[in-house]
């Protein structure tokens, strides 16, 4: 049984721990351990058996021109063992509803639109938008939360500079 929950302060070092053994490097922990104590943040945990075997961490990005409140879904991590099993996706599932519970109008991603797809995102350059990192458009999603959100806006969209020291 998975529960999937707010991250706890008790729960910072072994979301970290699952970050570095998803990824293999400490890259993507060390930047949100730099955004967590900024404002419009949601970190989410999933727990097996009282063990924190995800991680899903949603923070502000920006579009010129707008004040819409938007967040970008970046890093999401599962440990090796336990991927496949479908708990990044109820981690994905569960942090969008609480995105739109929380206000956020519309979730940028940048990743694997096979995957991606599955939870209703769509290339964002089919809504004007544009990501800040060379990459190529179809991995560059965006979902609606409320829908027409997104009319009108158009533009770059910036990360928080946090991410900047990504590989």
């Amino acid at each position: 049984m998975v529960e999937v929950r707010a991250e706890k302060p008790e729960d910072i070092e072994a979301a970290r721990k699952v970050s570095v053994a998803a990824f293999g490097r400490s890259s993507e922990a060390t930047s949100v351990d730099r955004l967590r104590n900024i404002p419009s943040t949601l970190s989410l945990v999933a727990v097996v058996s009282d063990q924190i075997v995800g991680h899903l961490f949603f923070s502000p990005v920006t579009i010129d021109n707008s004040s819409l409140f938007i967040l970008g879904l970046a890093p999401i991590a599962v440990l090796p063992d336990y991927q496949r099993q479908g708990i990044g996706s109820l981690l994905i599932q569960q942090g969008l509803k609480e995105c739109d519970r929380l206000g956020c109008k519309a979730v940028v991603v940048l990743g694997s639109p096979k995957y991606y797809s599955r939870f209703g995102f769509i290339t964002a350059k089919t809504k004007g938008l544009k990501c800040e990192y060379t990459v190529p458009d179809e991995a560059f999603m965006v979902l609606e939360l409320e829908s027409g959100a997104l009319e009108g806006c158009t533009g770059l969209v910036k990360y928080r500079s946090e991410f900047n020291d990504l590989e």
